[in-house]
């Protein structure tokens, strides 16, 4: 159940009553409102442990986060317009004096709001205590649905499906895993979501000859999430045919211990089907503890941390969804009966149809199985196939799809209660959509989606690093689909995608938890008439005027505010007629009087939606905009939001290059994204009013700021990204205050004042962060003082990422170098001299990336020992570089070699012989003469013959 929004409605006056001396006014009414508040969040608590899943329940939920989001605004209206006007000092009380009346008339009303809200809270905790919910979940209404699907589910090793495809790769593997004894290896599992085919290549390798041959005695077990250890041990001994009638009646840990002698006495295979979390293993562990044995154990889980808990030498083996050509094959042996027989010929336009709607399975094995199934009865009418086709997905989401809709809502049915609605907020963004880890993290601790026991952890732990848990978490349990991670050396993620079907899923619950509305142009008729939309996310265009939902809290638009196709029906035909036709003819003073009048029209739509956006959704949090035309300014309107946490315009094309000061109003942001082009300027003017957004976390400058900018940024001391930020529109001495600084981007000009060129350690400090982990610098058009970089990167000696794109002609000495640096790129430094000797003592480095001139001399050497931990070097376009050479010894750990449009260099380094641990080397724009040597039967072929994978990319020229 979600009790993020009672947990966020509770943190809100925890924090007013700690801030605030006195709630002079309404302290009874808040102290009310928070009692009945926190027996909403542990009667939810208490439903959720014992899985309740009643039809009250379910509708309480969406009132109660309801009710919780009126009371967190309202709350955070009083702070906003009365509070924070009650502090002391004279001319407060002078101001204070001059608009009492006010304060008092807005004071009634935020008492009026508070009474209400509790009255409604009241009235549904009167409701709620006449259900017990220690009966409901027991037998109130039977088994809950997620139990019926965990039985629904149970395998039975012995039943084999005969429609397999594309698993014999995946046994060759596992099973040369299982039999082979020199391994240290006693524990593999099988990965991947829901539907992937896990517990039929578990079956198969159950049933498979070699295995059989090689193990004594073979035992399968089924865990699921309700897991059971006496039946599941039972179980294993009944297999093992050494279960007793005695066994039966003896204490659990003499059934552990048996079966712990009998696994360590006898080469055994046991099977753990569907095992769900470290929890369950930890219970089971007991009669697996045998040290010295030949036995092993094969798991199937949706959850990739259970192996390494069970096994430091684990084997974790992810299944991939089958490719196209194995969909294909999978689905034609169900949909069409009668394949195998001789001489049958699938119908042309039956082939035609199924192609396609194989495609909406995505490699899914169940899908496809479920949707062969469903056509196969249909067969041979092509009408009917031509309806189905016409809406797959309704017909994967109908009764006959229920097994697949069981099966994902497992997933989610086993998410602890601070993951579901970080789960559910991923319904926010279209199909196929690559999202970015960093936004998303943003926008879960905007929303106050982290539960508030939750959000700060220990030792300085903040929101964002649990966050990131989540996300990783979420990757753990095979619910979504990692597609970028930051590099080697970190492993955080930088993106992913949902399964498409994991999605619709996901969708499904959130409409059913009304957790969101996804909007576009077939529904908004229908969002103009529904008034309590909380979240709203438009995949396509849709005129925000439709939306009347005066709390809304969010919102994400994913197309353009007014796309061309709009633009074009507002103008009239004759304007566009003559625009169109006379659109060489600028000098023509009629052309310009007409281009003029369509600005001015178009500009008076943009207005109008903003202005609308600004005045009717006082309350959002989150306001994230996807790119395109934005009309001629941003209106002054936008510092009406005062309750805005999420602020995203990165990609708006404005006529004007001023943004207003009216931002300054925004106190509660979090994350501000100003990265917003102009049509008619190349920089941005920012108004100095930055300084006042004290709670800002993620601050993302315009990539060029207008001469006038100068911007105080020496109180934003929460501060934890800071991009695009240089000396020329910022202070650097404020940097010093931002003591939570993780990510700095600096980008233009750096120049220190008043700088010692004499004795550098004599200059005072820059950075004052420990928490610095990744620090670019960008100016490749003035380059950088390599003094002034020295200094620099002395203050910043806790940063692991290092990214210099800047013109130095030399680099710093090593001491000067973080010694965590694990990753290094260099583009255009114009170096003169070989850097691998200065870059070779750095123990960390495990990813080194030279692009675009940042190294202008002919050789480069790495000499032995060198680079211990290196295990990706990348060298693009050194346009000079004509040998590299490689001792033996040196990159003992290279996996990944790349080199490109390196146009010089003569040949491989001999030294690549000697790394054993390369996995792929990658040459991409070299000479064919080069390609040449490399490929094999050329001379430096036996360098890399060793190595898995080699790739060639243009290279005939």
């Amino acid at each position: 159940m979600d009790f993020s929004a009672v947990s966020s409605a509770l943190k809100a006056i925890g924090e007013l009553t700690q801030e605030v001396t006195s709630l002079w006014g309404v302290d009874e009414q808040v102290e009310r409102l928070a009692s009945e508040l926190r027996w909403m969040q542990s009667f939810l608590k208490v439903a959720d442990a014992r899985k309740v899943d009643h039809e009250v329940i379910r509708t309480s939920v969406v009132e109660i986060r309801e009710l919780a989001y009126d009371a967190e605004d309202v709350i955070e209206m009083f702070a906003l317009k009365v509070a924070s006007k009650r502090k002391g000092g004279f001319s407060n009380c002078i101001k204070r004096s001059a608009c009492f009346l006010k304060e008092g008339c807005l004071l009634h009303q935020i008492k009026s709001e508070i009474e209400k809200i509790t009255a409604r809270i009241e009235v549904l905790t009167r409701q709620l205590k006449t259900y017990d919910v220690s009966k409901l979940g027991v037998d109130g209404e039977g088994p809950s649905s997620s139990t019926e699907r965990r039985e629904a589910r149970r395998p039975y090793p012995h039943v084999m499906d005969d429609n397999i495809v594309g698993l014999d790769k995946d046994i060759e593997k596992l099973v040369s895993v299982l039999v082979d004894e020199e391994s240290e290896c006693k524990v593999l599992s099988i990965c991947g979501m829901g539907g992937l085919g896990k517990t039929t290549l578990a079956k198969k390798i159950y049933r498979q000859s070699q295995v059989v041959g090689h193990f004594e005695h073979l035992a399968w077990a089924f865990v699921s999430q309700n897991c059971q250890i006496r039946e599941i041990w039972e179980d294993i001994l009944s297999d093992l045919n050494i279960l007793t009638e005695v066994d039966k009646k003896m204490k659990v840990e003499k059934l552990a211990e048996k079966l712990s002698s009998f696994l360590e006495e006898n080469k055994c295979l046991v099977i753990l089907d569907d095992i769900w979390n470290t929890k369950a293993w930890d219970s089971l562990k007991p009669a697996f503890s045998a040290r010295k044995t030949k036995s092993k154990i094969l798991l199937t889980s949706r959850n990739k941390e259970i192996v390494a808990h069970a096994d430091k030498n684990g084997f974790l083996y992810e299944l991939q969804e089958l490719d196209y050509n194995q969909s294909w094959e999978l689905f034609q042996k169900i949909a069409f009966p009668q394949t195998n027989s001789p001489g049958y010929k699938i119908d042309a336009k039956m082939k035609e149809l199924g192609e396609d709607m194989v495609k909406h399975c995505a490699g899914l094995p169940l899908a496809i199985i479920i949707l062969g199934g469903i056509l196969a009865t249909k067969y041979p009418s092509l009408t009917e196939w031509l309806r189905v086709s016409a809406n797959v997905k309704s017909y994967l989401n109908n009764d006959k799809g229920e097994v697949l809709r069981d099966v994902l809502a497992l997933s989610y049915d086993d998410l602890p209660p601070y993951l579901r609605p970080c789960f559910l907020y991923l319904s926010h963004f279209p199909e196929d959509y690559e999202i970015s880890a960093d936004r998303l993290i943003q926008l879960w601790v905007a929303e106050g989606i982290l539960s508030s026991k939750q959000e700060e952890g220990d030792e300085g732990q903040i929101a964002e690093d649990v966050a990131e848990g989540y996300l990783l978490e979420l990757a753990e349990r095979c619910m979504i689909q990692v597609r970028e991670r930051d590099n080697i050396a970190t492993l955080k993620i930088r993106s992913f995608q949902m399964h498409d079907l994991m999605r619709d899923g996901c969708l499904s619950k959130a409409k059913q938890q009304k957790f969101l509305y996804i909007a576009d142009q077939s529904n908004e008729c229908q969002l103009s008439t529904i008034g309590r939309v909380r979240r709203v996310s438009a995949h396509k265009f849709i005129p925000l005027q439709c939306i009347k939902s005066p709390r809304l809290r969010s919102l994400l638009l994913f197309d353009e505010l007014l796309p061309n196709e709009e633009q074009e029906n507002i103008l009239p035909l004759t304007m566009r007629s003559y625009f169109e036709n006379h659109e060489y003819d600028s000098d023509n003073p009629l052309f310009c009087f007409v281009a003029l009048l369509m600005l001015s029209v178009l500009g008076t739509k943009f207005r109008g939606i903003w202005k609308y956006m600004f005045n009717n959704f006082n309350f959002l949090r989150v306001l994230d905009y996807e790119r395109g035309d934005a009309g001629c300014k941003l209106p002054n309107d936008i510092g009406k939001l005062i309750h805005i946490r999420f602020l995203r315009l990165r990609g708006l094309y404005f006529l004007s290059s001023k943004l207003p000061s009216s931002l300054g109003n925004l106190r509660c942001l979090q994350t501000l994204d100003l990265r917003i082009k102009s049509e008619c300027s190349n920089s941005i003017h920012v108004p100095n009013v930055l300084w006042r957004m004290q709670q800002l976390r993620h601050l993302y400058l315009p990539k060029r700021c207008s001469p006038k900018t100068k911007l105080k940024l020496g109180t934003l001391r929460s501060l934890q990204t800071l991009v695009n930020f240089n000396t020329k529109s910022c202070y650097i001495k404020d940097l010093i205050n931002m003591t939570n600084i993780r990510e700095l981007e600096i980008r233009g000009p750096f120049n220190i004042e008043d700088f010692n060129t004499e004795e550098l350690g004599k200059n005072p400090l820059i950075v004052q962060s420990k928490y610095l982990h990744s620090l670019s610098i960008i100016n490749y058009e003035e380059g950088i003082d390599p003094r002034h970089l020295a200094h620099l990167l002395s203050s910043c000696d806790s940063i692991s990422k290092l990214s210099l794109d800047a013109a130095i002609r030399r680099l710093p000495e090593y001491h000067y170098l973080s010694s965590n640096l694990a990753y290094i790129k260099l583009r255009r430094c114009m170096l003169e001299e070989d850097p691998m000797p200065t870059f070779a003592k750095l123990p960390y480095l495990s990813m080194l990336e030279l692009h675009e001139e940042a190294f202008i001399g002919k050789e480069m050497f790495c000499s032995g020992q060198a680079f211990a931990k290196l295990e990706s070097l990348c060298l693009k376009e050194l346009n000079f570089l004509e040998e590299l050479r490689v001792s033996e010894g040196a990159m003992p750990c290279l996996r990944r070699l790349e080199i490109e449009n390196c146009r010089q260099l003569k040949k491989l380094p001999d030294g690549l012989r000697f790394i054993a641990t390369l996995q792929e080397l990658k040459i991409e724009s070299m000479p064919k003469t080069f390609k040449d040597k490399v490929e094999e039967g050329g001379e430096d072929f036996c360098k890399v013959q060793h190595a898995p994978s080699i790739i060639f990319q243009n290279c005939e020229w």
